[in-house]
């Protein structure tokens, strides 16, 4: 477990370091992708597709919002939910910073030998999905 957690600090110490310049964290970037990749998630769906805990998804979604890099409106099937969306700030944040966390990954996965990369990738997938169960 320890190792871990270690390796996912590592991974975030290289996405700061790889996207100093798109201003934004790791977690924000995940948010981003992940309303990039669906639009209209409510906030309970990010947490669900990003596995951020509710408490500190509200915070990045405030923070995304006071940057106008998403908006959100209430949910048409739920009017207690809010769906987020991209603003066209947002969108070009996104466009920016997907290189940064190319050149990350590939800096972490630069780590493994070229055979293991895809093994890692694997289990990570398999640790994931299997959390979701």
């Amino acid at each position: 477990m320890h190792m871990l957690h270690r390796a996912g600090q590592f991974a975030n110490d290289i996405f700061l370091l790889e996207a100093s310049s798109c201003q934004l964290t790791p977690r924000q970037f995940a948010v981003l992708a992940a309303v990039g990749d669906e639009e209209g998630l409510t906030q309970t769906e990010l947490v669900e597709r990003t596995g951020i805990d509710r408490s500190t998804l509200a915070d990045i979604v405030a923070r995304l919002l006071s940057r106008a890099l998403i908006r959100r409106r209430r949910a048409k099937q739920d009017g207690r939910a809010y769906e987020i969306r991209l603003t066209e700030s947002g969108l070009a944040a996104l466009k920016q910073a997907h290189p940064c966390a190319e050149a990350a990954d590939e800096r972490l996965l630069s780590k493994l030998p070229p055979g293991k990369r895809e093994e890692f990738l694997e289990s990570l997938n398999l640790i994931v999905n299997h959390t979701k169960e």
